[in-house]
């Protein structure tokens, strides 16, 4: 097992309550909405969408390498613009994982927008550590949500506001 954590930062032109708003609260809603041809739908599993929640996203067949994943939220604070959340299944849990804990956190930047600041921590199975390519995949993941989100309310102004 090899323990480890990757990070980065995103500076969007948006409020964070806006962003916040949209992407972490209304994710079972958007993410279908602005990324349909990689997430076919968000199920809320259990929870009101604080602590507690779990959602279980379900991909199309662009994700070749699973169908799903569900995770639960550990960490739902509104005030801070802070989540953490644990994969619990799907997302090579089990085969490349034993365990997948991301956080997202919204700071306010100085010029009205927000800095989005993503991080994950992870164990992998046996003694290889993560690829270059497998970073870099995996940030791409975390920032792909948010740019596409981003993308939507930029063009829709009213939306979420």
């Amino acid at each position: 097992m090899v323990a480890g954590t990757l990070s980065d930062e995103y500076v969007s032109p948006l409020p964070a309550a806006r962003l916040w708003k949209a992407s972490i609260k209304d994710v079972h809603n958007i993410v279908p909405k602005v990324m349909p041809h990689i997430i076919s739908s968000v199920d809320i599993c259990e929870g009101d969408g604080g602590v507690g929640t779990v959602k279980q996203f379900n991909f199309t067949e662009a994700v070749q390498e699973y169908r799903f994943v569900k995770d639960r939220t550990d960490v739902f604070d509104e005030e801070k613009f802070f989540l953490k959340y644990t994969v619990i299944e799907g997302e090579r849990l089990g085969t490349r994982f034993n365990s997948l804990v991301y956080e997202v956190k919204f700071d306010e930047a100085a010029n009205g927008g927000t800095v989005a600041k993503m991080k994950a921590d992870y164990d992998t199975i046996g003694d290889a550590t993560l690829s270059d390519d497998e970073v870099k995949q995996m940030k791409e993941n975390l920032l792909s949500l948010f740019k596409a989100v981003e993308a939507f309310l930029l063009q829709n102004p009213d939306a979420y506001a």
